[in-house]
């Protein structure tokens, strides 16, 4: 069973971009990430053979519809054997419902998270788009509508974890993309921080793209980034949520173990 904490956002445009990248990694070091661009030049094909080959996959299409048709999504999403699957928090209780439904009646059913807030928005893109407050306050709303709905987490900015993690207790999922190395530069993300940071906050998973992909040697860049986080864990206890994972069978080992191995 994969016990990392980093999910490497597979940001490929093609499927022999997102393969030869693949072949450098061990299923055990990392999850991956398949998001919009990817799958749509890809399709299904491209998360199966993954999946056949090992990893994790989390599939990341914030699907945001009526709830009939969300539903149907996520149903579909999970006979690919995904590990997690993602809607959108705006689109409503009955959406987030009907996706829960949809899932929890699936052979294997995969983890099922909502998106709180684009990491890429700040407070003036919010109030473009009419939601008043900042974004810590519309990212815990939005967090509290998906919890009261059945699902397992969210994504949330590493930034709002600690708050989500007061507010939404110890047993909720926090997925925390805008992860950035220490010397590295923010890309289009505005809400970001590091992963010992990330850790300390609160947050279980962390999504890591370019500081992983356009790394000229990655796998040492994912070294590095799992050995931060095994010490920053050592510092802090094993996430609440993760332990209540462990406890429903998932081998998750020690962070002095995750560090070691």
């Amino acid at each position: 069973m994969n016990a990392s904490r980093v999910i490497v956002a597979f940001d490929f445009a093609s499927a022999d971009a997102a393969l030869a990248f693949a072949a450098r990694l061990e299923p055990h070091a990392c999850r991956l990430k398949i998001g919009k661009e990817l799958f749509t030049a890809t399709g299904p094909a491209l998360v199966q053979t993954l999946v056949q080959r090992g990893f994790d996959i989390f599939l990341d299409l914030k699907f945001h519809d009526i709830p009939n048709t969300v539903a149907g999504a996520c149903r579909a999403a999970a006979q690919l054997g995904v590990w997690m699957l993602n809607v959108h928090a705006l689109g409503g209780r009955a959406m987030l419902e009907a996706a829960r439904e949809a899932v929890a009646a699936s052979r294997k059913p995969p983890l099922l998270i909502a998106v709180t807030l684009l990491t890429s928005m700040g407070a003036s893109d919010l109030a473009d788009v009419g939601i008043a407050g900042d974004p810590a306050a519309a990212a815990l709303k939005l967090a509290q509508l998906a919890q009261a709905s059945g699902l397992d987490g969210v994504v949330c900015s590493a930034q709002e974890a600690q708050l989500l993690r007061r507010e939404c207790g110890s047993k909720f999922l926090l997925v925390t993309p805008g992860i950035r190395l220490s010397a590295g530069k923010a890309d289009d993300q505005q809400r970001i921080m590091t992963p010992a940071a990330a850790i300390a906050a609160g947050a279980d998973y962390l999504v890591i793209g370019r500081p992983v992909t356009q790394a000229s040697d990655p796998v040492a860049v994912l070294d590095t980034i799992n050995r931060e986080i095994a010490t920053a864990a050592d510092s802090n206890a094993l996430s609440p949520a993760l332990s209540r994972r462990a406890g429903e069978g998932a081998q998750i080992p020690s962070p002095r173990a995750r560090e070691e191995g």
